[in-house]
């Protein structure tokens, strides 16, 4: 027996389908039979699995159990909950490898899967090799078995560990997404007031998309801060590994603005210690990291990249302009949005001064959203290798870790590939405002040439 999944679904850090079209029940068996191989022949036996709050995901996660077992592999399922809570169970428990079934801050009829093995993201080449293990039926078979073994109280415990931060007055925004109920549990342990929005799971997502990187979806949370007068509000994405933050002003702190303000925490500990962001990231933050002391290392997007890099470095922070957020000082190195929250409340009292504060305190500069405009797949990656070949043949300055990065007098501008969606993404950084606009002109020249034309609302 064989199955060849659509080529759309297997991307470079995660498995991510449309449901009924690109994302079927027959894929989730299929997948649970390929990682299952995979586990099995590398002398592993057990796999933890957990699943999201999205409509279709108690369906592919029985299909993925399944598959499992049918590969001689016991399950170990943790239940419905945000992706950092699997990473827990797959970090201490007895287990060889976890997958988490989540379409993450996707449309609602999305979703996926991302993998884990011996504590380590599973990725890239390891990704397309389950594909070719199920175009070739080349998969061990056996009787597996699957015990119910709920982790969220250790994980809370896990995130409470060693808090020593003030009492805040938080609003916190689960966006009806898979941390709600953890939000409910940490509420009820911290010091402090906090008021929360939308903790019940709704796979419809009826007050607002799970996205916190996006500024339409924090404007409840913004309401709600700016209403009660509270220090700050947090807000998660469908799967809880990303933050969102909003101050006591209604200002959003963007996550690359996090990496730098977390940065100044870890580097206290840890003096010259090198920091890891994206290649989104704001220049004035790098500029901070190396400021604070710390060695700043620009590396691909993606929650896998930015883990293994800090794992190849030694770096005790990392983090994207997402809102992924990866501690690996006295945390085990995973993004958890939830964690982030934590420590973001111990940040305002080892620093000294409130999240309002803090924001104020970080540089300035002209720098456009995280622009993301669809494209078609066949064509995305094709379009940044054009506009690539062009720009180095014309001499221009680039940084080809993840897409093109140009540098130039009046600043930088990118143009990369989205791993999760059929879309491109551009950002653009300068001094002023007559010199981004510059920028941005160059952005469209280039997609002009390729045949793409960037929404003016994007």
């Amino acid at each position: 027996m064989i199955h060849r999944f659509d080529p759309t679904l297997l991307r470079d850090y995660d498995l991510r389908g449309r449901v009924g079209d690109t994302l079927h029940e027959a894929d989730a068996h299929a997948l649970g039979r390929s990682f299952g191989t995979t586990i099995a022949r590398s002398g592993g036996r057990r796999v933890a699995v957990g699943y999201d709050g999205r409509l279709s995901s108690p369906m592919l996660e029985a299909a993925l159990v399944d598959g499992l077992m049918h590969s001689g592999i016991d399950v170990l399922r943790i239940g419905l909950g945000p992706t950092p809570m699997l990473y827990h169970a797959e970090m201490t428990g007895d287990v060889d490898g976890g997958i988490q079934i989540t379409g993450s801050h996707n449309p609602g009829d999305q979703n996926g899967f991302k993998l884990v093995q011996r504590h380590a993201p599973f990725f890239g080449a390891q990704i397309q090799a389950l594909g070719a293990l199920a175009a070739a039926g080349d998969w061990e078979s056996g009787k597996g078995s699957y015990e119910h073994a709920p982790v969220m109280d250790a994980y809370v415990a896990r995130l409470m560990q060693g808090f020593d931060g003030p009492a805040c007055r938080i609003g916190w925004d689960a966006g009806n997404g898979a941390a709600g109920p953890v939000v409910e549990k940490l509420a009820q342990l911290l010091p402090g007031e906090h008021h929360l929005l939308f903790t019940d799971i709704d796979g419809h997502f009826p007050h607002h998309h799970p996205d916190p990187s996006q500024d339409r979806n924090l404007a409840d949370l913004r309401a709600l801060v700016l209403d009660k007068q509270l220090d700050f509000g947090v807000a998660f994405d469908g799967d809880g590994d990303r933050i969102g933050v909003i101050d006591g002003l209604g200002r959003r702190l963007p996550g690359d603005q996090l990496v730098g303000l977390f940065a100044q925490v870890v580097l206290q500990n840890r003096p010259g210690a090198p920091i890891v962001a994206d290649v989104k990231t704001s220049q004035t933050v790098f500029d901070r990291i190396a400021a604070l002391g710390g060695v700043p290392d620009m590396w691909k997007t993606g929650h896998s990249h930015i883990k293994s890099r800090m794992k190849q470095i030694g770096s005790p922070l990392g983090g994207e302009t997402t809102g992924h957020l990866f501690f690996a000082d006295d945390y085990p190195g995973y993004d958890d949005g939830l964690y982030a929250a934590i420590r973001l409340i111990r940040a305002t009292g080892s620093l000294g001064h409130g999240v309002t504060a803090l924001h104020d305190a970080m540089p300035v500069s002209v720098i456009t959203p995280e622009w993301r405009f669809p494209v078609p797949e066949s064509r995305k990656f094709a379009v940044v290798d054009e506009v690539s070949a062009r720009l180095t043949a014309a001499g221009a300055d680039i940084c080809a870790i993840d897409g093109v990065r140009v540098r130039t007098a009046d600043g930088w501008w990118l143009l990369r590939a989205s791993n999760t969606e059929a879309a491109l993404v551009a950002r653009a950084e300068s001094s002023d405002r007559a010199t981004l606009d510059h920028l941005i002109a160059q952005i469209d020249a280039q997609l002009a040439e390729s045949g793409v034309t960037r929404p003016q609302s994007s």
